[in-house]
């Protein structure tokens, strides 16, 4: 591969949004064993989502509200069904647990406390070891409801509208839009790799019919995996 603009494999990692866990926990220099992670610090927390069947949490992705919601998780305690028992806001010890932590975040910005919602960098499984970079999500609400027998945590995020990864804002927003049965359908049919030229890194959802053309985001038809360098060679072009 050269090391021209288009071709350089650092830049094509970098700006890649599916990623390895591997990949993952080097770009947030933590090895992540939970869903949630919460950083102080000025380390930008993390949310690990699934809307995956069987996905252990309900986590849903609303495309015309542009709203994440985010389950928090059960206790940890063993023993017992922990999918009977209330998520905890606190620890044996009395101090918050992650619920809690990220619970009070919310419950600042939406008191006034703080100015700034507090801010979560978003990655969401699409295989086993496969993650897609969803970006960075301003916790702007949360609610402490009864469902199915026991209460749940619920966080509610909205697009921050920046994301580490990404050069282009546009690319990034079509891409975080396609819909997750969709990635996981294009992931299996292209088994992982660019349909160019085989790269099984450096990877983007890309728009067959791009998107500002009419080129439709819940088609699979319509989505292909390709690498960097061929992406950007591509452009808005149709092929």
């Amino acid at each position: 591969m050269t090391s021209n603009f288009l071709g350089s494999p650092e830049r094509d990692a970098a700006s890649s949004p599916i990623i390895s866990y591997t990949e993952l926990i080097v770009r947030e220099r933590q090895n992540l064993q939970k869903g949630m992670n919460y950083r102080a610090n000025g380390q930008l927390s993390v949310f690990l989502m699934s809307a995956r069947r069987n996905a252990p949490y309900k986590d849903e992705w609303d495309e015309q509200q542009q709203l994440l919601t985010y389950e928090g998780h059960d206790a940890t305690a063993k023993g017992g069904d922990r999918k009977q028992i209330d998520q905890p806001m606190t620890r044996d010890s009395g101090r918050p647990s992650d619920n809690g932590k990220f619970y009070k975040e919310a419950m600042d910005f939406k008191d006034g406390v703080r100015t700034d919602p507090f801010q979560i960098q978003v990655y969401e499984k699409l295989d086993t070891g496969v993650w897609f970079d969803k970006g960075i999500f301003n916790l702007v609400d949360a609610k402490y409801i009864p469902e199915g027998g026991r209460k749940v945590v619920k966080f509610f995020l909205k697009p921050a509208g920046t994301a580490r990864t990404f050069a282009e804002a546009d690319e990034y927003q079509h891409e975080r839009m396609i819909p997750t049965s969709v990635k996981v359908e294009v992931w299996s049919r292209d088994k992982g790799k660019c349909t160019t030229c085989g790269a099984e890194t450096g990877l983007h959802y890309d728009h067959i019919l791009p998107f500002s053309g009419g080129g439709r985001s819940d088609d699979v038809r319509n989505i292909q995996l390709l690498c960097a360098r061929h992406n950007l060679q591509k452009g808005s072009k149709i092929q």
